[in-house]
């Protein structure tokens, strides 16, 4: 049960498979020996122990190899990637045992530069571009001294028209060699590069989704205060004075019924505007204020319900040469239905004047009244204030206000319209 543990340890387990098919398919080529043996001993069987078979440590070599060559195949189960000396020590290891494989073992001589391809292949899952680098290098340094070896070997029994086969041989095998091992190097660079982008990539789109839920939940706690600041400020304070009305409607009623009358008239218009904050706030509280409705047609409502409620018909001018995104054309309507607002409850105004437009690379909205005005200095933290400027801030925009006591209130917003 612990060896599928490992290999889904493995950073690319279909990379482990393809390292043992490759080791089984090597040694059973190495164990079943070719028909036709022209040249004897052949380059690729050339091990210490095949060309003198007498020294005493033969007799256990052979069984070592292939224990050697066990050990390297179950070392790629699992590779480490933390602590360097650790790493160092590993490599070090399978060099050690792709070294005792292929010099000592005759019968997988063959599996020499195939080890190599492999320890290199587990070093880019280890090391950084550097370590990659050196031991491709050291690979094919060691290729290369074991290949000098392997011919002096050759030349104690082989003629002189055989060792010119063998040299020519040693030296086609040693370029193809290391073009395979510049192949499989650049090979796992670009997989483990492929890889490492794709693991920031989802990294960045969690952050982006982490971020859009914030600005979201943000953006409904500010739409849940903008609210509840509306309905005690409006609402609330009708609901007050409805209050104190009716009480007073009581205590006269019957000693002055006429009166008492004219406090529950008061009470019952107290009671209608009541009604009309409470409408207000519903209609605000929808998710999508234009609801299959152009910004154009949307303004127009806004402007006959303000008719309605205040005897005062808006002028607008609207001049769009293209649509604009959701976004944009729900903060226009909320800044246009915030203004409205304001102007309804604070400017008593006889003239509204509205005009939207699109100029330059730019959109921009003017909302201007001839009320009462009110003082830079000391009425700029309204909450409706705050909004209109939030949304246009959130939009790349900027946020004017301009006004004085007595000589109205004019609300310019521009926003940048280039990213379309």
């Amino acid at each position: 049960m612990s060896r599928p543990i490992q290999i889904k340890k493995h950073p690319f387990p279909s990379l482990l498979y393809l390292e043992w098919i490759l080791l089984a398919i090597t040694a059973l080529t190495a164990v079943i020996p070719p028909p036709l043996q022209r040249l004897r001993p052949r380059f690729s069987e050339i091990s210490i122990c095949g060309v003198f078979p007498d020294l005493s440590v033969c007799s256990i070599l052979p069984e070592l190899s292939i224990y050697s060559l066990i050990i390297f195949a179950l070392m790629g189960l699992r590779l480490p990637n933390s602590n360097r000396t650790i790493k160092v020590i590993y490599t070090a290891t399978e060099i050690l045992l792709i070294l005792i494989t292929g010099l000592f073992g005759e019968r997988f001589a063959r599996l020499f530069p195939f080890l190599y391809i492999i320890l290199v292949t587990r070093s880019c899952l280890i090391f950084n571009l550097p370590g990659r680098l050196f031991i491709t290098s050291l690979s094919f340094t060691l290729f290369l001294l074991t290949t000098q070896l392997k011919y002096q070997f050759f030349n104690f029994q082989a003629s002189p028209q055989a060792q010119e086969r063998f040299r020519f041989l040693s030296l086609n095998w040693s370029l193809v060699f290391g073009l395979s091992l510049v192949f499989v190097l650049l090979m796992m660079n670009a997989v483990l590069s492929e890889r490492h982008s794709r693991e920031k990539l989802a990294v960045a789109n969690e952050k982006l989704r982490q971020y859009a839920m914030r600005i979201e939940n943000q953006a409904t706690l500010e739409e849940r205060n903008r609210i509840a600041r509306e309905i005690h400020d409006s609402l609330g304070h009708s609901l007050t004075a409805l209050n104190l009305q009716l009480e007073t409607a009581l205590k006269l009623w019957e000693a002055n019924p006429s009166k008492a009358e004219i406090f529950l008239a008061t009470a019952k218009e107290l009671g209608s505007k009541a009604l009309k904050d409470v409408r207000e706030s519903v209609s605000t509280m929808r998710s999508n204020p234009l609801q299959e409705k152009s910004l154009e047609r949307a303004i127009a409502i806004l402007s006959e319900d303000f008719h309605r409620s205040n005897g005062i018909l808006p002028s607008y001018r609207i001049n769009l040469e293209y649509s604009l995104p959701p976004e944009i054309n729900t903060a226009i309507y909320r800044i246009t239905q915030e203004s409205l607002t304001n102007i309804s409850k604070y400017a008593y105004p006889t003239e509204v004047k509205l005009e939207l437009a699109t100029t330059r690379g730019h959109l921009r909205l003017i909302i201007q009244d001839n009320g009462i005005g009110f003082d830079l200095g000391q009425n700029t933290t309204g909450f409706g204030l705050h909004s209109m400027r939030d949304r246009t801030l959130a939009l790349g925009g900027d946020f004017n206000i301009n006004s004085a006591p007595g000589s109205g209130c004019k609300i310019t917003v521009n926003i940048p319209l280039m990213r379309l």
